[in-house]
């Protein structure tokens, strides 16, 4: 009886431990021989693997980094610190790059009109593929929250007006929200802009405000009143280049149906100290002539004008003018 068992464990154990040493013996004869900053590279990293630089985890990257393929600087969730640290490893210098958050460019919500009554699972893509959603927008935020549900950092919630608010702390911009919204109306946006368009339509003025009361209506009044040309007309949609865009926030004093957000709840003021020399370089880029004097004496700042762009800050060669107040705008 147990010689009957045993030969056949004794056969397959054997065949197994053959096995076994052929499969160690292969790995060792034909292993590929792995750069150690790959290794280096891989203990600094957050090790999120969200795939937000493109590869499909923090392996991969590091490898990409050490080949040539990404740069230092790739992850999206590394901190500044980290990547001087990759940067140390691989013997170069990380370069500062803007921190980039994800944003809704919809602020329909509540504010918009629903076409028909939808009675489905509260999803984006289960609502997209009825009728191509219950709003009467065919571009704006459905609000079923599928980017929320994405979103591997809880960077995201769903705001009162029914649409998704972003905590541009906790967002690395890994872009899974984006990949999420079934509508195509999120972006990344530099955190420092905090002036922005949330309005996607691409329909005309009244078509635009008959679905939806704060969206743009392509009157090109935002245009007109910006003072950098950091604004300009995609067909019937103001569209703002972050580039040029200074923080004025007067855009979305002109907007008039509210679909220029101000992301600059107190704004500061320009205050001018008595190094001034008069020299009225202040006053000649300043778009809203909140700044008065002659030339040669000290200038004043209006305060009731001055919407803390920080134009005059940059063009006054005395550094005479400060910023006090409200939330610094970064240029």
């Amino acid at each position: 009886m147990w010689s009957a068992v045993s030969g056949p464990v004794v056969i397959l154990g054997s065949v197994g431990l053959l096995l076994g040493l052929g499969l160690a013996f292969a790995a060792k004869k034909f292993a590929v021989p792995r750069d150690p900053r790959v290794e280096s590279i891989l203990s600094v990293l957050p090790a999120a693997n969200c795939g937000g630089c493109g590869y499909p985890g923090c392996g991969a990257f590091a490898t990409a980094v050490v080949e040539g393929k990404a740069p230092v600087n790739g992850c999206t969730v590394a901190s500044s610190a980290v990547n001087a640290e990759i940067a140390k490893i691989m013997g170069t210098v990380a370069e500062e790059k803007e921190k980039m958050v994800a944003t809704v460019l919809c602020n329909g919500g509540k504010s918009a009109v629903n076409a028909f009554n939808y009675n489905g699972p509260s999803s984006c893509v289960a609502m997209s593929m009825v009728m191509g959603g219950p709003k009467a927008c065919t571009y704006g935020c459905l609000g079923g929250g599928d980017c929320i549900e994405a979103c591997p950092f809880d960077a995201m919630t769903m705001g009162e007006n029914g649409i998704p608010l972003i905590d541009s702390e906790k967002c690395v911009a890994c872009g899974k929200c984006i990949e999420a919204c079934p509508r195509d109306i999120i972006v990344l946006w530099p955190d420092s802009r905090k002036v922005v368009v949330a309005c996607s339509s691409r329909d005309r003025g009244a078509v635009s405000r008959k679905a939806c009361s704060v969206a743009c209506i392509g009157c090109g009044k935002c245009v007109k009143v910006c003072p950098v040309n950091a604004i300009e007309m995609d067909g019937f949609l103001a569209v703002i280049n972050p580039d040029k865009c200074i923080n004025c926030g007067l855009c979305a004093m002109e907007c008039p149906t509210g679909a220029i957000l101000d992301g600059i709840p107190v704004r500061p003021k320009a205050f001018i100290d008595t190094t001034c020399i008069g020299c009225t370089l202040c006053t000649r880029v300043c778009p809203t002539d909140a700044i008065v004097g002659k030339v040669k004496e000290k200038h004043t700042v209006i305060a009731d004008k001055c919407i803390g762009c920080g134009q005059c800050v940059e063009k006054c060669p005395k550094n005479s003018i400060k910023m006090m107040g409200g939330v610094l705008s970064q240029q």
